[in-house]
Order: C-alpha cells, then sequence, then structure tokens
C-alpha cells in the first residue's frame, strides 16, 4: 500500500521541478550586488568611478547569465524523452 502512494506522489520523469530551478534568480541578484560591491572598492581604491562598477555589474551579470543558461539547457535536455522516429519508419 506504501508503494503504491510513492508511485501515485511521483512525476514523470519529462516533467522538470521547479525547484531544481529556484536559485538561479537569488543567485543572480547576489551576484550582481558581490560583483558591483567589488567593482566600487576598486574604484575608489584608484579613483576611477564609475569604470570598475560598470565592469563588475556586467561581468557579474554576464557570467550568471551564462551559468544559467547552461543550468537550463543542461535540466532540459536530462528531461527530454528519448527521440521516436521520424517520417512514420520503424
Amino acid at each position: 500500500m506504501l508503494e503504491k502512494k510513492q508511485q501515485a506522489s511521483r512525476k514523470p520523469d519529462s516533467e522538470i521541478s521547479p525547484w531544481s530551478l529556484a536559485g538561479l534568480g537569488v543567485q543572480f541578484a547576489v551576484a550582481l550586488v558581490l560583483f558591483g560591491y567589488a567593482g566600487q572598492w576598486v574604484d575608489r581604491k584608484f579613483e576611477s568611478a564609475p569604470w570598475f562598477l560598470l565592469l563588475g555589474v556586467l561581468g557579474g551579470a554576464g557570467g550568471t547569465f551564462y551559468l544559467s543558461y547552461r543550468r537550463l539547457t543542461a535540466t532540459q535536455r536530462s528531461h527530454r524523452p528519448p527521440d521516436t522516429p521520424s517520417g512514420g519508419e520503424q
């Protein structure tokens, strides 16, 4: 009986769990804040405002976007159903 409940509560493998991707927004925000703060610190150190701040924010956003894109495509690839023959061939 317990096995039937566990099997009924499981989702099919083709569905992507939103919890597996829940941290992407927080990761993006934290990267922007940290890289922005680091850029601002370097600007104050070398009196070069706002160049390192901009470089930090753009670098953090670009890097995090790239890593998020890779994670999303890997998740989609791992949940894709197996290829079926096209054109009715068997």
